[in-house]
């Protein structure tokens, strides 16, 4: 059988159908049912021409463990999210491969209330159930029930973000193919001031112009290239699910996710003072400079949606925010959004009457980062010893909240494993000092890089 090591810490991917197919759906649906005893499970599914095969054996599984199926259709992640609570449902699943490569699909779970389930939570005891002799049908077949919750999630949207008084701005959107699009298009009937310039519009599983991922330096340029020649404002990209969002300022330049953070954080402190803000490890000086400053309390979590959304609601933090794009609030039950944030961005643009580039410009100058570098090593454990032996006698702190942190003086770095991808990530920031950012970054990396696969 297919599918054991699909399962990573926090969600189920692999590649479609050598590593995930029909049959493991279905028992993926058995075995949620047995492990978490439901009685009714939303399921949604994201534009991969896959999802939909997936989903519906997802679903038959389900149904004969003995639980209902609300059915959402297409959508993004942050529907399902929505949709648990909204509709007092047991639990929810997510078929979809977020960013990932067109090949892959997978799928993200919650119980009720939309609490994540991960590696340590459950998602462990699925994968026991699914590759048992053990798993059973039930004699009580439960039912698919196909269910609206688009218009209500948009007004839930509306609600947290706060655009009543929105000034004029010309936004390019680009869903790159994904399932955005559909949501943009509800909230505009809402946001007349708003000029959208449309790019990918349309759901489409091929992704004709490439997978979703603004991470990716060669998926910026159509978004980039748009904002300059419409003269726009503001651009906005979404992976696939569209549970992140990714912003480029009037100059079409590409506007890391670090800053973004700070950017929320600020104006949610300002409307609710002396708040708990999650941040994940990777980046940190510029969020906890913000935070403290405004009165804030910072907390370092491990990365990974699982882990900030329970960390969030143990500390009952406001807001939480990854450098990798994942934005969460508490008043969207502590899940990340790709929505929430731009609304929220617009209309701190609108209430400063200023441009994106100006709002961000000062944080990057004092915190300038390296962006986050990937690379495919053959020993990650090897990599990260030699790196910590190496700058353990200058550096003034260490941690190893997710993987190794260690700071300086004027500088700081983090190095760590993906969760979800065979590969080593490294990011570097530094103290008013971008010359010192680039030279630590490529120090590093001359470690890092005699380790690469393939050399």
């Amino acid at each position: 059988m297919t599918g054991k090591d699909c399962f990573k810490a926090y969600d189920i991917r692999g590649i479609y159908p050598h590593e995930i197919d029909e049959d493991l759906a279905y028992r993926i649906g058995l075995a949620f049912v047995e492990v978490f005893k439901p009685k009714t499970v939303v399921v949604g599914r994201d534009v991969r021409l896959s999802s939909e095969p997936l989903a519906e054996a997802l679903s038959k599984g389900i149904c004969d463990g003995g639980a209902d199926v609300y059915d959402i259709g297409l959508c993004g992640t942050e529907q399902v999210y929505f949709s648990v609570p909204y509709l007092n449902a047991d639990g929810g699943i997510m078929v979809t491969a977020s960013h990932n490569p067109s090949d892959y699909n997978g799928m993200k779970f919650v119980k009720h209330q939309s609490i994540p389930i991960s590696a340590d939570s459950g998602l462990n005891e699925i994968k026991d159930r699914v590759f048992s002799a053990n798993l059973s049908v039930s004699n009580h077949k439960g039912k698919v029930i196909n269910v609206d919750t688009e218009t209500a999630y948009a007004k839930r949207l509306l609600t947290i973000s706060d655009v009543d008084s929105l000034t004029p701005i010309k936004i390019v959107v680009n869903p790159g193919n994904g399932c955005a699009g559909r949501v943009v298009e509800i909230l505009a009937e809402h946001l007349p001031n708003i000029d959208f310039l449309r790019i990918n519009f349309e759901p489409d599983g091929s992704f004709p112009n490439g997978v979703p991922n603004p991470l990716l330096k060669e998926n910026r340029g159509i978004t980039s290239s748009a904002v300059v020649n419409h003269r726009a404002d503001l651009g906005i990209a979404w992976d696939g699910d569209f549970d992140r969002c990714f912003f480029f300022d009037e100059e079409g330049n590409f506007i890391e996710s670090y800053y973004i953070i700070g950017l929320i954080a600020e104006h949610l402190l300002t409307r609710h003072p002396c708040s708990k803000i999650i941040i994940d490890p990777r980046l940190t000086w510029n969020s906890i400079d913000i935070i403290t400053k405004k009165g804030g309390q910072a907390i370092i979590s491990k990365t990974g949606h699982a882990f900030i959304k329970e960390r969030m609601r143990t500390e009952d933090a406001i807001y939480g925010g990854e450098m990798s794009g994942h934005h969460y609030f508490r008043d969207f039950y502590y899940c990340d959004s790709g929505m929430i944030p731009w609304l929220m961005v617009i209309g701190i643009m609108s209430r400063h009457k200023t441009s994106i580039s100006h709002l961000v410009r000062k944080r990057q100058e004092l915190f300038p980062i390296s962006g986050e570098i990937n690379r495919k090593v053959s020993d990650s454990k090897r990599v990260i010893s030699e790196i910590e032996t190496r700058y353990s006698q200058e550096c003034v702190g260490t941690d190893y909240i997710d993987g190794l942190s260690m700071e300086f003086k004027d500088w700081r770095f983090n190095i760590r494993c993906s969760n979800t991808e065979p590969l080593i990530r490294l990011n570097v920031e530094a103290y008013q000092n971008a010359d010192l950012c680039q030279s630590k970054t490529s120090e590093i990396l001359s470690i890092v890089d005699k380790y690469l696969v393939g050399v």
